[in-house]
């Protein structure tokens, strides 16, 4: 069922059959403006997950379905479009403070743009607060919730048409995202939906409440999703789903996914292979086996640990425990061994004793992982666990945090500083380094998925400078905690420069939006085609 709620009355009304929207292949594309007016911008902000960013795809794909275009860098910088979208999320501390810090900014900007703006919100946390956004923030036109994208396009319209906000949450997916228009953040990579939802039970999250039960692809549209990408210039896909390893029980294969991997790894064309994020529980071998087998399928893996302690994972309703945990990273690596793994990991779950904690560090510390999303644990209405007793103290949390931000960034600058030496193919990525320009260096993904900064050999023509999307070989010369520095060039040492299809799918689009290339450059790469733009956490990092 949604629902929509009127600015003037601030009541709430489920749309009969007259008034329920039409989709927008139903004549969207006069939706952006009448005959002869200039077409209409917009501009998507994304809060949280990988998951988020490609919705937020779909959500630009639909809108230049119906005749808008994407605002330009500056403007969409300055938050200077006629439609801005911001795609929420629900699971962070801080999702409402950030979703209502942009908000009110975005206020003072509606009231002073010339012609008005309408801001739309979408994704988790329009979902969980649905009509309560328009009540504490008046100003926003739109609210729509994860499992009804594809109205976004003609919400915005009927609310430009009645003046009045428009709110419509559906309670199950009406159509699965993967079917929608897409305008793909990049030409090189791209995510691709194996499912949505989650069958889990975690006592501390809201996705299952907020994205539904898991609902599968099956196998053959994935990868004509995959092919189709291919066929546009990507040569990296990364295959997304909140419990990736569980794909298949839909349609009752259990070996699903490690088949998918062998399939999509076998794409012609295809470089590049990676998934997130798998669940330990349902981890199994021959899903090791894939990626040790399958070329293309990259020596990464993100793993959440979320505690080490095995009766906070007991309250977690996490069903692993720290040993097989571990065992899961010892067969890894020793089919995988260069494999780069990441975590998750929550401070200060409910109960969560000084012994409890001190396992998470003996965890961590066996564990060696690259890289860590380190969180404190917030109530979250909605939550089984919100409701337990023996919530923590800020200060216990905040100094348990601290303790294990410190041991992971050591971790993570010893095995950094082990990479030292090591030959790798990094794919060049678009701003990648926010201080590229300064440093005369471009950025990029290792196999492995660790942050590569890479120095430029002094001399090289700008039209010889690898683009986003070329593939080039470096020696790492310096091992820092969250990125490793090649520049290897500069002493005469390793810099091979592979053009590829993605590079050239990139220069096209560069220059089809109206940027001039300029290979590169040695100032790192010019601005890319606006389109969503992603606010939320980055591939990896220790928080």
């Amino acid at each position: 069922m949604s629902t929509t709620l009127d600015h003037a009355t601030g009541t709430t009304s489920t749309p009969t059959a007259s008034s329920a929207l039409a989709r927008p292949d139903a004549g969207a594309g006069a939706l952006a403006g009448d005959a002869g007016d200039a077409p209409r911008t917009y501009v998507v902000k994304t809060l949280g997950c990988q998951m988020n960013v490609h919705d937020s795809e779909h959500m630009a794909g639909m809108l230049e379905q119906a005749g808008y275009v994407a605002a330009g860098p500056e403007q969409a910088a300055a938050e200077d479009a006629d439609v801005v979208v911001i795609n929420t999320c629900a699971v962070r501390e801080n999702a409402a403070d950030k979703l209502y810090g942009n908000l009110g900014r975005l206020a003072g900007t509606k009231r002073q743009r010339p012609g008005g703006m309408q801001i739309a919100v979408g994704g988790c946390l329009a979902q969980k607060d649905r009509a309560g956004i328009v009540e504490r923030a008046p100003w926003v036109d739109v609210v729509f919730g994860t499992h009804n994208l594809d109205v976004l396009p003609a919400l915005l319209e009927r609310a430009r048409h009645n003046a009045s906000a428009q709110v419509e949450i559906e309670e199950s997916l009406q159509v699965f995202p993967s079917t929608l228009p897409t305008r793909r953040e990049s030409v090189y990579a791209g995510w691709v939906s194996i499912s949505v939802g989650c069958n889990n039970t975690c006592t501390f999250c809201i996705v299952p409440h907020l994205r539904g039960k898991e609902r599968d692809r099956r196998p053959g549209e994935i990868l004509a999703e995959v092919e189709a990408l291919v066929a546009t210039g990507a040569i990296e896909v990364t295959l997304l789903g909140q419990n990736v390893n569980s794909y298949g029980v839909g349609f009752g294969d259990r070996g699903a996914f490690a088949k998918l991997l062998r399939a999509v790894g076998a794409v012609e064309g295809l470089e590049r292979v990676r998934f997130t994020s798998p669940h330990p529980a349902a981890f199994t071998d021959d899903v090791i086996a894939a990626m040790a087998e399958t070329p293309a399928v990259m020596p990464s893996l993100h793993m959440p640990l979320q505690s080490g302690s095995d009766r906070v994972l007991r309250a977690m309703r996490r069903s692993y425990r720290s040993e097989r945990f571990l065992g899961i990273l010892d067969r890894v690596r020793a089919h995988i061994p260069d494999a780069a793994i990441t975590t998750d990991i929550i401070v200060g779950f409910p109960g969560e004793t000084d012994d409890d904690f001190e396992d998470t560090l003996r965890v961590v510390e066996a564990a060696r992982f690259s890289s860590a999303f380190t969180f404190q644990y917030s109530q979250r209405p909605g939550t089984p666990a919100a409701d337990l007793p023996d919530q923590l103290p800020k200060a216990v949390v905040q100094e348990r945090y601290e303790r294990l931000v410190a041991l992971q960034e050591r971790i993570c600058a010893e095995e950094n500083r082990a990479q030292v030496g090591r030959t790798v193919e990094v794919l060049v990525s678009e701003g990648g380094g926010r201080k590229d320009d300064a440093t005369r260096r471009l950025s990029g993904r290792a196999a492995d998925n660790r942050l590569v900064h890479l120095a430029l050999p002094d001399g090289l023509a700008p039209a010889a400078a690898p683009r986003p999307g070329d593939l080039v070989t470096v020696q790492v010369t310096h091992g820092a905690p969250h990125h490793l520095v090649a520049d290897s060039a500069l002493a005469g040492g390793a810099f091979v420069v592979r053009r590829t299809r993605a590079g050239d799918a990139w220069e096209s689009r560069t220059a089809s939006d109206g940027h001039a290339h300029s290979g590169a450059g040695a100032c790192g790469s010019p601005a890319g085609p606006a389109g969503p733009v992603s606010l939320g956490m980055p591939t990896l990092g220790t928080r």
